[in-house]
């Protein structure tokens, strides 16, 4: 089964709407840890009516034995009591919207919380909490538009955590207004770094499904990006690898996206192992190119009607490397003698071919001393492949960053190997 470039990591709708409620759930219950009788206690200085004294305790008694029911047909049989004070009011909905959430009844809970907050009789402090309860609890109710504007009014009162932030921006998303959740999004992101955390991953997947959504391969490119920098998967790298190298008419360009696709493993199409065999064959380094091939051959991705012409070429390119192994020590020689770089980089890059990486390392590093070099591109990223190979972070790390210094580089090459010895030494 084939996917375009916009059908990879596609979540539907219908699917972040179900995961969504689930997460306001969790977060409503959050919100309610302990009976707000326990909170009016301590922080209120009013008390509920006397006419209504006896209810309230029983509901107050009943909340705190978790009995649900019984508390909400006390408070039920409070609220026929008159005359009742707007505090009374607001204490009976406010312990009626405690116990609707702990049933996990959000539409009862949020009619009692949205009474309570009208009555005008919460603090500043528990407005502010209970402006955050019907915030949650209308986004889990699917009532996105109202979840949106209380979110709107915690934002402009500076109390929105960025847990707030990211629900807006998948409130917004759940509307499919894609302009908006990006701005929320963004917003949650930057209110996270500010807040020492790491942003959470879904916020970049809301902007990278409404730009795969818009067919826009630029923004989703910057997207991966970020995703890539949080997460470091490889399916972040196979999609934005798969758009570089399908905007790259170069060949020598194309191979080097390549070589970043196979060090990454987001390289998961037999295709593009051939076409990186094939691309290495013509740059004469046919041992590379065998061993690329037979992991291709090893992990199955090689189909039935591509196995024939692949053992030939797989035959072909082995010939070759044999050959190659055998004159290594001449050329070894030869390069050494040369006073130009060039065929010592050639050198570096067969040992490389070979898992000869210290060997490789030695080559290439005397050629880019000597100068001289065709492809000082190839001499840094192969300096920096076999330093991997040895688990020499930081020196693969400085090898990669002499790709800046190579004149007219390819913007789209230098981004991604720059990308690729950002994430090296994260899991």
């Amino acid at each position: 089964m084939t996917h375009s470039i916009h059908d990879v990591g596609r979540r539907p709708v219908r699917s972040w709407s179900g995961l969504f409620a689930a997460a306001v759930m969790l977060a409503v219950l959050g919100l309610c840890l302990s009976p707000p009788a326990a909170r009016s206690a301590e922080k209120e200085k009013q008390q509920v009516s006397r006419v209504i004294a006896k209810e309230m305790t029983a509901a107050q008694k009943a909340l705190q034995a978790s009995q649900w029911a019984e508390a909400i047909k006390n408070l039920d049989a409070a609220e026929t009591k008159s005359p009742l004070t707007a505090f009374d009011k607001k204490t009976i909905y406010d312990f009626r919207g405690f116990a609707y959430v702990k049933l996990n009844n959000l539409k009862e809970a949020e009619k009692a919380y949205e009474a309570a907050l009208a009555t005008g009789q919460y603090s500043p402090e528990d407005a502010a909490k209970t402006t955050k309860m019907l915030f949650r609890i209308s986004a889990g109710n699917q009532q996105y538009a109202k979840a949106a504007e209380y979110g709107k009014q915690m934002s402009d009162s500076g109390t929105a955590s960025a847990d707030d932030l990211g629900i807006m921006a998948q409130l917004y998303y759940l509307q499919k207004d894609c302009k908006d959740s990006g701005v929320w999004a963004d917003k949650a992101i930057a209110a996270a770094r500010k807040a020492g955390e790491a942003p959470k991953e879904n916020l970049y997947q809301f902007k990278l499904q409404c730009a795969s959504d818009a067919g826009d391969n630029p923004a989703m490119a910057a997207v991966l990006v970020d995703l890539i920098r949080l997460t470091n998967k490889t399916s972040y790298w196979n999609t934005l690898l798969r758009i570089e190298r399908q905007e790259e008419r170069d060949d020598h360009n194309t191979l080097m996206i390549y070589r970043v696709m196979y060090d990454t493993n987001a390289m998961n199409a037999g295709t593009d192992y051939i076409e990186m065999a094939q691309l290495l064959g013509d740059a004469a380094l046919p041992a590379e190119a065998q061993t690329v091939l037979q992991k291709a051959m090893d992990t199955g991705l090689i189909k039935d009607e591509q196995k024939e012409r692949t053992n030939r070429l797989l035959a072909a390119l082995k010939t070759r490397a044999d050959a190659d192994k055998k004159g290594i020590t001449q050329l070894d020689a030869e390069a050494t003698k040369n006073p130009a770089g060039e065929l010592d980089v050639k050198l570096g890059e067969v040992y490389y071919g070979t898992g000869d990486y210290q060997n490789a390392i030695t080559a290439i590093t005397r050629g880019m001393q000597k100068g001289q070099v065709k492809h000082a591109d190839e001499g840094y990223v192969y300096l920096g492949r076999s330093q991997v190979a040895l688990k020499n972070t930081a020196d693969a790390k400085r090898a990669f960053g002499g790709l800046k210094t190579v004149p007219n580089e390819s913007p789209r090459v230098l981004k991604l190997w720059e990308l690729y010895a950002e994430t090296l030494g994260k899991s």
